[in-house]
């Protein structure tokens, strides 16, 4: 395996191939695990030509989170894809999915290599990765690693697509750690976010090597909406709680671990915090994208360093990180998802996870994932790697949404991504419930007086009132408990 700075594109001796020529090899009903992770770092070329084949396919596309349209618009649309696992964020995927036309299973992001390496999903016929550079028994990813060590060892075969349109110089920020296999797995020798114990390369057996495609087609940008004045509010909501929270708790006496959930109004809060003043702490962040605000937070000297699995960026951040790449790779480190997620790690460097959700109950209960208990969005991802093992664990979202026509503090969600038990905290902008040591009835009066919307506190009271006629350490109106889905 190559153990210096990569300065060429394909290694001399492999002889790339056309993309329609990589996807003809593919078997119709074949297992395809792709790098990708945040819509950022999937394979492109081969997967479009797979759809505009005109094949009948039945593809089992698994990835490491999110991906581009390539996979998931086209493949879909050309009705390629029988399953596909663990998270996906199209519109034509999430329709195909909760029509029924294709499988879906969530997963949660730090269990998933493990599955994929122990065969819970049969032995993986073609790794498919997007890679800066490829030599006869190595590779080095481009602006994700994700799941991508473990899929190359597991699959049968292998197709590099080296992408021209990513920048060489992605090396410098790789971390490639081999965590090795149970039950003699060691200890992950990391002790902050911000060291480096493994390579940038990623190896594999060079009798695996199916295809080589060159393309040059960046990453899909992330677009993230300006933040709102809900946003703000929140944002305020959590930086007053965290201030209060750090000069009593002796926990983050000296340091601070963040993580923030992917989307706009994680990314708002990041930005939120490269204003904020943590005093002589070392503020790192450890979680599983890094996004715009990161790199406001950076670059305000606000964070030590940042730790993830993928670099999922708008079109801007994208041309601020390659712009002083080098520069960012002394900060910015970029690992493999079983290690940016490893829970052991979370718990270690005592991680604030902050993620968001479409509601939570009055006992805290939280739905991430599935519009009125029934039709997913995109997936639980890594929020419950955080919110279960995080030192503290927070969720932040809007009291309200569809302005202000559906209240998102219920009696009861339909569907539950993270219990009771897993949640510290809920912040809205209306305030924040701090739920550590209460009761369920005393959880649901923090959270219908520091979070619920105004318009709506008197219907849950109510609500309240009712299931208090009843008896139980939960209190609840059956009857009546979903009425709020129903509108």
């Amino acid at each position: 395996m190559v153990d210096h700075t990569v300065t060429t594109r394909v290694a001399d001796g492999l002889e790339p191939v056309s993309p329609e020529r990589a996807a003809a090899e593919i078997p119709d009903d074949a297992t395809l695990v792709l790098s990708g992770f945040g819509r950022a770092g999937y394979p492109k070329a081969v997967p479009l030509a797979l759809a505009e084949s005109g094949r009948d396919l039945s593809l089992t596309v698994i990835s490491g989170g999110s991906v581009g349209d390539e996979v998931d618009t086209a493949l879909v649309e050309a009705d390629a894809v029988a399953r596909r696992f663990p998270f996906q964020a199209t519109a034509a995927a999430r329709s195909a999915i909760n029509e029924g036309r294709v499988a879906f299973h969530d997963r949660h992001i730090s269990r998933l290599g493990d599955e994929v390496a122990f065969g819970h999903y049969g032995t993986p016929d073609v790794a498919l990765v997007e890679a800066v550079a490829v030599g006869d028994d190595w590779l080095v990813p481009t602006t994700s690693i994700g799941h991508t060590p473990t899929y190359v060892a597991s699959a049968e075969r292998l197709v590099v697509e080296v992408n021209h349109a990513q920048p060489l110089s992605l090396q410098h920020l790789h971390d490639v750690y081999d965590r090795g296999m149970p039950p003699t797995r060691p200890p992950i020798p990391l002790s902050n976010p911000g060291e480096r114990i493994g390579s940038p390369h990623i190896a594999f057996d060079p009798d695996k090597l199916l295809a080589v495609v060159e393309t040059d087609r960046p990453d899909a940008p992330y677009s993230f909406r300006e933040p709102t004045a809900v946003d703000r509010r929140i944002a305020d909501n959590l930086v007053s709680f965290l201030a209060r929270e750090l000069e009593e708790s002796p926990t983050f006496e000296e340091a601070l671990n963040l993580q923030f959930g992917v989307g706009s109004l994680g990314n708002a809060l990041m930005g939120a915090f490269a204003d904020a003043d943590f005093g002589d702490r070392v503020v790192s962040y450890y979680g599983e994208v890094i996004q715009d605000g990161l790199l406001d937070m950076l670059d305000a000297g606000r964070l030590e360093n940042a730790s993830a699995a993928s670099l999922a960026l708008s079109a801007e951040g994208q041309r601020r990180l390659f712009a002083d790449l080098e520069g960012y790779a002394e900060r910015v480190v970029v690992r493999n998802a079983d290690v940016s997620n490893n829970p052991t790690l979370i718990d270690r460097f005592g991680v604030v996870g902050v993620n968001s959700a479409l509601e939570v109950d009055l006992y805290g209960h939280v739905n991430s994932t599935h519009l009125g208990g029934t039709h997913v969005v995109n997936g639980i991802g890594g929020s419950g790697d955080f919110t279960r093992t995080s030192t503290l664990s927070v969720i932040a979202l809007g009291s309200t949404a569809k302005n202000g026509t559906i209240p998102r503090i219920v009696p009861m969600v339909p569907h539950v991504d993270h219990t009771e038990h897993d949640v510290n905290v809920v912040v809205t902008e209306q305030g924040v419930a701090d739920l550590r040591g209460c009761s369920p009835r005393e959880r649901a009066a923090r959270l219908v007086d520091h979070c619920a919307h105004p318009d709506y506190r008197a219907d849950l009271n109510a609500y309240l009132d009712r299931a208090a006629e009843g008896s139980g350490n939960v209190p609840h109106d059956l009857d009546t408990a979903f009425d709020w889905q129903r509108g």
